[in-house]
């Protein structure tokens, strides 16, 4: 088994150069290579005649080599090589670009399988660059890898196979075969065989389920694991006595039940001796920033400092502005600490957050700088957590020792997901909108009605509301259809708006810029703010009503309805139109839903069905190690099979310290090393 985990260089074939460019895909060892799985399949065993191939389609042709033409070279830099080759009925020619290796390999009279695509008619066909197989090969479906820059596709090849050679001769398995055969599963070895190189479909997808099962229950195991060690480790417990009527009469609003409910969930963790692990999760508009509020004149009442850190600098000033609304009569200070704060301010707030005199700060990353320190932090609030690493979140939380911690998201996230993300959190919900608030109306239209939509924003403008026009992108770029939005802006203030106040907002503003561009927009010095995604997240003017979305099919489903929340937060009817002239049936699909429903949960559901767990979060910033095989939008049914057997693991051995676990144990510490993390929230 040693020789599994030795520096993959050692393997035959690879040496210095390619090690160093393998462990650019993560690979450093041969036991890595195992867990490199295939990102697809060619499929060599089903050749159709060429005169049946589809033109212009993927299929396999099986031919032998007739005779090679002397190769073109058709400029510097580019030779063709050409092949005649026959089925035995009818002929097709075999093109190469810049590849004479390939082209050496083919030999008269051999025979091949040739995957790729056919083009021409009855009386000449070609297949160019197609990936070639020997015809007598004892595998007829190949695998596909994702690929780094000097690591081709048959050098992988070579070096996973050698990797299985391997692990046959020390095989191991950390899995009791009596839970393997309760689950129906494969033994491990044979899972990496056939996930690799499969004898037909159905064993592959035996080998994946294998395979995905381990890492669904290693990544359970750690989850659980982590939420047991947090509820050991010692907190500050507040006292349960903590009067919030002063906080609750002191609002221009009344909560709705489910706030009140979520705030006693908070203040019950508060007092308890252990750490709060907490999520609140809110649909767009549910009033999470009260909660959170109501958290801080909690944890401030019991003599605790709180820090509230935000994602955008844009939502950061937000928070400040609202906690300072909610707060500073009740006699909790509030200070603002992001990038752009003036260094005297900064030194200022670094000292008042040292000797206690500032209860609260709200700000970016900037918080958790190394000059920032606390004189008693009890409560660690993070804004829409998946656009932090899991060591920004420790790194803050670090400076308090070990206070509570309270996580929101207006991401709506699929239960399925949820359990995965968050199991190491108690979860709090908040579903209903605070009173007076109407659902937003939603309407998908093409360019066709683009005059019809301007002139319907006009309305609203014209009633003393304001508006947005977001679009996917900041520069003109050439045979782009996509909307610029610089030249966008410019357009619509010269024509459609040229009687209106109309901004500009982008992600390569300086933040000072943005700052200024915002706080004119909810002045309403401005009517219409033209922008990129800047305002996704948590930008709250209620006098906005009215939301044009341009090229919206370049927006998942869940994006869509964070950018819609930007309308519908006043009482006010609010509308967003969603433009695109991308009419594919995946489009139709999603601007159908957008337009059927205002429900975050609901539409969570039907986007990680739509694109599964990979693209939800945009770049997997949610924390999460990466699961490079289980599908979470479609191994639903394992995940629950998962999810009892952890429990049973766990109810036996709490650490997975006896002897029996301790490969397994080995592999959840590898999966979690993954994504740097390390074992905390």
């Amino acid at each position: 088994m040693d020789a599994l985990f030795q520096p993959v260089a050692n393997l035959k074939g690879i040496g210095t150069k390619r090690a160093e460019a393998l462990e650019k895909l993560g690979i450093r060892t041969p036991y890595d290579l195992l867990y490199h799985v295939p990102r697809g399949y060619l499929d060599y065993s089903h050749p159709v005649p060429v005169a049946a191939a589809p033109t212009g389609e993927p299929c396999v042709i099986r031919v032998q080599i007739v005779h090679k033409l002397a190769p073109q070279f058709i400029r510097k830099g580019m030779t063709i090589f050409k092949a005649v080759a026959t089925d035995g009925l009818n002929d097709v020619t075999v093109i190469l670009y810049n590849n004479p290796y390939g082209f050496q390999a083919l030999h008269t009279g051999s025979w091949y399988r040739m995957s790729g695509k056919l083009q021409g008619g009855l009386l000449r066909r070609e297949i160019s660059a197609p990936h070639v197989l020997a015809d007598d090969s004892k595998e007829l479906i190949y695998p596909s890898y994702p690929l780094t820059s000097g690591i081709t596709m048959p050098i992988l090849v070579r070096a996973v196979k050698q990797a299985i050679e391997l692990m046959r001769q020390q095989p191991f398995d950390w899995m009791p075969e009596e839970m393997r055969l309760e689950h129906g599963l494969l033994p491990l070895t044979a899972a990496l065989e056939q996930v690799h190189f499969p004898a037909n479909p159905a064993l592959m997808e035996t080998a994946r389920r294998r395979l995905a099962f381990d890492e669904l229950l290693q990544l359970q195991l750690g989850m659980l694991i982590r939420r047991a060690d947090n509820r050991r480790r010692s907190a500050y417990p507040m006292r349960q006595d903590t009067d919030l009527e002063p906080f609750y009469g002191a609002l221009p609003f009344t909560m709705t039940a489910g706030q009140k409910h979520a705030v006693e969930e908070i203040t019950a963790d508060l007092c308890g001796d252990a750490p709060m692990n907490r999520l609140l999760q809110g649909d767009v508009g549910s009033g999470k920033t009260a909660v959170a509020a109501a958290a801080c004149y909690f944890a401030a009442r019991n003599g605790m400092q709180c820090a509230l850190m935000a994602p955008t600098e844009i939502l950061a000033v937000q928070h400040y502005h609202t906690m300072q609304q909610f707060l500073e009569p009740l006699g909790v200070s509030v200070g603002l600490l992001t990038g752009s704060v003036r260094a005297k301010e900064r030194r200022e707030i670094y000292e008042a957050l040292a000797d206690g005199s500032m209860t609260l700060v709200v700000g970016t990353h900037a918080i958790f700088q190394k000059e920032v320190s606390f004189a008693r932090l009890g409560l660690v609030i993070t804004d829409e957590q998946h656009r932090f690493g899991v060591a920004q979140r420790t790194l803050l939380a670090d400076k308090g020792g070990c206070p509570h911690k309270l996580v929101m998201s207006a991401t709506p996230i699929p239960r399925t997901l949820a359990l995965m993300i968050y199991g190491d959190l108690d979860i709090s919900v908040l579903k209903e909108l605070p009173r007076g608030r109407l659902p937003v109306q939603t309407f998908a239209v093409t360019g066709k009605l683009r005059q019809r939509a301007y002139s319907f924003i006009r309305q609203q403008l014209e009633q003393g509301h304001q508006g947005y026009i977001v679009c996917p992108m900041i520069d003109d770029r050439d045979e782009s259809e996509l909307q610029a939005v610089s030249s966008y802006a410019e357009s619509i203030q010269a024509g459609a708006f040229s009687a209106y106040r109309v901004g500009l907002l982008h992600g390569r503003m300086k933040p000072a810029e943005k700052d200024n561009v915002m706080t004119a927009f909810r002045n309403h010095e401005l009517d219409l703010l033209v922008s990129t995604t800047v305002i996704e997240v948590g930008v709250d003017v209620p006098n906005a009503t009215i939301l044009l979305i341009e090229n919206a099919e370049r927006f998942g489903l869940s994006q869509l309805h964070q950018l819609r929340g930007r309308v519908g937060r006043g009482s006010a009817q609010s509308y967003c139109i969603l433009m695109t002239d991308h009419v594919t049936e995946d489009c139709r699909t999603r601007m159908q839903i957008m337009s059927r429903t205002n429900d975050g949960f609901q539409i969570a559901e039907a986007d990680l069905q739509l694109r599964g767990p990979g693209d939800f979060f945009g770049q997997r910033q949610h924390g999460l190690p990466p699961l490079q095989i289980a599908d979470l939008s479609h191994d639903t049914q394992l995940l629950h099979e998962v999810q009892e057997t952890a429990k049973k693991i766990l109810e036996k051995d709490a650490d997975l310290s006896a002897p029996e676990h301790g490969a397994l144990r080995l592999e959840v510490l590898r999966l979690f090393r993954r994504s740097g993390e390390n074992g905390r929230n």
